[in-house]
């Protein structure tokens, strides 16, 4: 006897869609089955709905399905287990013909570690602390949070930075200056967007930095001009005989990527520049709150908040994930800004908003701060005593601060260096990665992040460049 399902009836469980089976009803079901597994639509391990639920979805009779199964099961597309369902078998792709696939001769195995420069250490992420500030600020949060969200913020949270911003890295900010993007990307290209709009056609950077900066200047029609680093950070004085550029792109707590400070007369030197031209400094803080050796150093924007755009962003001190960036504008270009974002642009989720809110206001940010301060000075320490006791020759360039090193080795390439860490599966980066086109300097190496590995995992990856380098 069949257990025949009514038409128009649906039971609740697993969304499965077969296509069309035809009249031969438990054939044409298990051709379906084996179409899908052949073309990728159901992966192996992908749990498949309960008989009563796939039989009410088709409107077929239960044992038709159950029939089914089983056959799928002996055939080894299949597999199910009493009280764990049934799922596609991980068998499934040699029965459709695939093969493993082979890696391309020379190619190397895919990285075990992960010592690319810019990355947190993820698994230390403050998961119980934030999840309460989730709770918190969810439960107490007004009906209008759950609406459409204030394309520059949630007021909460404009308020909370303009305050930690003024406290801890002592920025001259309100939280009417104050605008809230999905990450530092997003707001450089609102900054390069409205410049653009305003005639602004060349921006001088930094000779080494992120290629996506350079991709955003130039997407929004751009060009990025090069200036010079040495060991006083970029070297200001050439702005005054660049091609007339609009504006600086600079990261000086902590230069991207060679590691040196932006020094105090230049610091002085830039804003002095931006007032003359009347240009802009655009200040990247790309990981201002981590410096070893002494307190942080003050934001630039502190020196002149009306001439310096202050980019800041969670992805370093707390995770890229949760997409929070921040600006803090100069009165005059609050609305130009603002007009850039619009009601169309990627708005960060008002719990992460009213989250982070609380992680300040309630001391935890501060608290997780210092806990992955002291973590990363202990690994930076680690690093540097290990390089210098198994290749003495190699240089261990950039100030006590931030998230990566830049290491260079006498007889050895950037390329050559990260040529041979892939073939011990570590990842890390050439120097040449962030080289502009237009750079003349005959600086080379490897930038190394010291942060990226779990606290199980670091010591592995310490051995792993000890190979690279001895």
């Amino acid at each position: 006897m069949t257990d025949q399902v009514r038409p128009g009836t649906r039971a609740a469980g697993l969304d499965l869609h077969l296509g069309d089976i035809g009249r031969d009803v438990r054939a044409g079901l298990m051709d379906a089955f084996r179409e899908a597994i052949r073309t990728g639509r159901l992966a192996p391990g992908t749990r498949l709905p309960s008989s009563r639920v796939l039989a009410a979805d088709l409107e077929l009779g239960r044992n038709t399905v159950v029939r089914a199964y089983s056959e799928l099961i002996s055939e080894g597309w299949l597999t199910g287990r009493h009280g764990s369902g049934t799922e596609v078998s991980q068998r499934a792709a040699e029965l459709a013909g695939e093969r493993p696939r082979r890696r391309p001769a020379g190619a190397h195995p895919p990285p075990v570690h992960d010592l690319r420069p810019g990355r947190p250490d993820l698994s230390s992420f403050p998961r119980d602390e934030w999840i309460r500030a989730v709770k918190r600020t969810v439960g107490t949060a007004p009906f209008e949070a759950f609406g459409y969200t204030d394309p520059l913020g949630r007021s909460e949270l404009r308020d909370a930075l303009a305050r930690y911003l003024a406290r801890a890295r002592g920025l001259h900010a309100r939280a009417d200056n104050v605008i809230v993007c999905s990450g530092a990307a997003e707001g450089l290209r609102l900054v390069a967007a409205a410049l653009a709009r305003a005639g602004v056609t060349k921006i001088a950077v930094e000779e080494f930095g992120l290629q996506t900066q350079r991709q955003a200047l130039q997407k929004a029609g751009i060009d990025a001009v090069p200036i010079p680093i040495d060991a006083d950070g970029a070297d200001v004085s050439t702005l005054d005989t660049a091609p007339n550029p609009g504006a600086v792109l600079l990261t000086p707590s902590h230069q991207f990527p060679l590691g040196v400070a932006l020094h105090s007369d230049r610091r002085a030197a830039v804003v002095d520049w931006a007032r003359r031209r009347g240009t802009l400094v655009i200040e990247d803080d790309y990981d201002g709150e981590f410096r070893y050796d002494r307190s942080p150093v003050g934001a630039l924007q502190g020196l002149d908040h009306d001439h310096v755009i202050y980019l800041g962003t969670a992805s370093k001190s707390l995770a890229p994930g949760l997409r929070l960036g921040w600006l803090v504008l100069p009165d005059h270009l609050v609305g130009s800004i603002a007009a850039e974002k619009g009601e169309t642009e990627e708005i960060v989720g008002f719990v992460n908003q009213l989250a982070m809110t609380e992680f300040i206001e309630s001391g935890a940010y501060d608290r997780h701060i210092r806990a992955m301060r002291a973590q990363y000075h202990r690994r930076r320490r680690q690093l540097v005593e290990t390089i210098g006791r198994h290749s003495p020759g190699a240089q261990v360039a950039g100030m006590p601060a931030g998230l990566h090193v830049l290491l260079e080795q006498p007889g050895r390439t950037g390329a050559q260096l990260a040529r041979r860490a892939a073939r011990e599966q570590l990842a890390i980066e050439p120097l040449d990665s962030f080289r502009h086109p237009g750079s003349t300097s005959d600086r080379d190496g490897a930038v190394i992040g010291f942060a990226t590995p779990s606290p199980s995992t670091w010591s592995g990856a310490l051995d792993a460049l000890v190979r690279v380098v001895r």
